[in-house]
């Protein structure tokens, strides 16, 4: 049993995130191990989760993992710690389309996990208790055991909401502009960009927060845990990690460990490629980081090794990397050029939503006739050659080109799709690095 929470929203914008952060921020104050988790897909709330708690944040995604998958997540996770933080993601009950699929809600009922409900209170009194009962009842099933008011007026303001609300108010947190969090067109600004006052998050979650009432709350595993544990490593596997290149899953690297893979990571803006059997490239930034992309050392590197065969994956930003070129309004850059594409960025969202793919075509890294699932969110566009080939067919999403995802050319498999590895067994990837060593 550890100390557990789950902050979730009456909706996107309620503050949700700030005070997912401060709390976090007053925990480590206390010199107390708390491990973050995200509900979904998200990236960029875990690099700020990971920054204040200096553990990895754990992404928690039933739509991808499955309820066991996440269940063994969180178990694995929150050995060592102290206390547990779980983000949620959008609404309570937000899920795909009109399901509670992938939905907070959904997450909270498979962990049985408490859960505190942030309502923003500006211009409102006595309506308060109806969104508070409203969600209180709309599934038995979560364990709604109070609230997180943000945005409160005045003392006058929260004695009425006190009076209006029949759960237990864990925090009530006027309006505070200097904690406000700064975005771009994916969201926040990563955590390792953090410009926002850490002691100025915390110092008002302490204020206004009831913390030792949070850590009163527990959650108890459903479930048994196997060790998170290496297995023998069999093949060397380069991981691209630098600033344009940072959206991963942890357990997509655990999975990898697990099943005999050394790690090794590399910046391609700054490194030469390092001596590995194959390459993992994910999602990111590239665009913002093109003209040193362009002109490291690793991109020429990657290309030969992409023609000699070496079996390489690229997600949504590591697919704008391994094509021709990257376009954007002002500039034009040059790419690995190993897939048959050129990435044209835009000002509109392209896509966003989740994905589900069956694999029509073989490579290196899933097998063929394997159903997986993932993710896409992307502002660029690709423009593919006429004999550009496709590993995966889409029945949900947009993919790259009318509902084809996953560029295919030597062994080097590129899509928008960012998928987590509990969709599908690694070994192939393994395997294929394995044979290519081997030559």
């Amino acid at each position: 049993m550890i100390p557990a929470v789950l902050i979730a929203g009456t909706h996107s914008g309620v503050g949700k995130t700030t005070v997912v952060l401060g709390l976090m921020a007053a925990l480590r104050r206390r010199s107390l191990t708390v491990q973050p988790f995200k509900v979904g897909p998200d990236f960029i709330d875990p690099s700020h989760h990971t920054a204040i708690c200096g553990r990895t944040s754990r992404n928690l995604d039933i739509f991808m993992m499955g309820v066991d998958g996440v269940r063994r997540s969180f178990n694995r996770g929150v050995a060592g710690a102290d206390v547990a933080v779980v983000e949620g993601v959008m609404g309570l009950f937000d899920g795909l389309d009109a399901s509670e699929e992938a939905s907070t809600a959904q997450l909270a009922k498979a962990l049985d996990i408490p859960v505190l409900l942030v309502i923003n209170v500006h211009g409102m009194s006595r309506s308060a208790g109806a969104m508070e009962m409203g969600y209180a009842n709309f599934d038995p099933g979560v364990r709604l055991v109070g609230t997180i008011l943000n945005h409160v007026g005045s003392d006058r303001h929260l004695s009425i909401l006190r009076e209006s609300l029949k759960l237990p108010i864990f925090g009530a947190l006027p309006r505070s502009p200097q904690v406000e969090l700064k975005s771009r067109h994916l969201g926040l600004q990563m955590g390792f960009e953090m410009e926002h006052d850490l002691e100025a998050l915390a110092s008002l979650v302490e204020a206004h927060v009831d913390i030792e009432s949070i850590l009163d709350l527990t959650y108890e595993p459903c479930c048994a845990t196997e060790a998170e544990e290496a297995g023998d490593a069999k093949v060397r596997i380069g991981v691209a990690m630098d600033e344009a290149f940072c959206f991963y899953y942890e357990e997509n690297f655990a999975e990898l460990k697990r099943r005999g893979a050394d790690l090794i990571y590399f910046s391609p803006m700054r490194d030469e490629l390092p001596d590995v059997d194959g390459l993992y490239i994910g999602g990111g930034y590239p665009e913002l980081y093109a003209a040193q992309l362009e002109s490291g050392k690793a991109r020429m590197q990657i290309k030969k090794t992409s023609q000699d065969g070496m079996p390489i994956y690229g997600e949504c930003g590591g697919l704008m990397y391994l094509g021709q070129d990257l376009v954007s309004e002002d500039s034009t850059h040059r790419m690995v050029g190993a897939l048959p594409a050129t990435t044209v960025m835009t000002k509109k969202l392209q896509a966003l939503g989740y994905v589900k793919a069956c694999v029509v075509k073989p490579n290196p890294i899933v097998a063929l006739g394997k159903a997986i699932r993932g993710h896409e969110f992307h502002y660029s566009r690709m423009e593919c050659e006429d004999d550009a080939e496709f590993a995966y067919r889409l029945s949900r999403g947009r993919g790259i080109q009318d509902g084809w995802d996953g560029l295919v050319e030597y062994n080097t498999l590129g899509g928008y799709l960012h998928t987590h590895f509990y969709t599908y067994a690694v070994d192939r990837f393994i395997d294929s690095c394995g044979a290519y060593s081997r030559r």
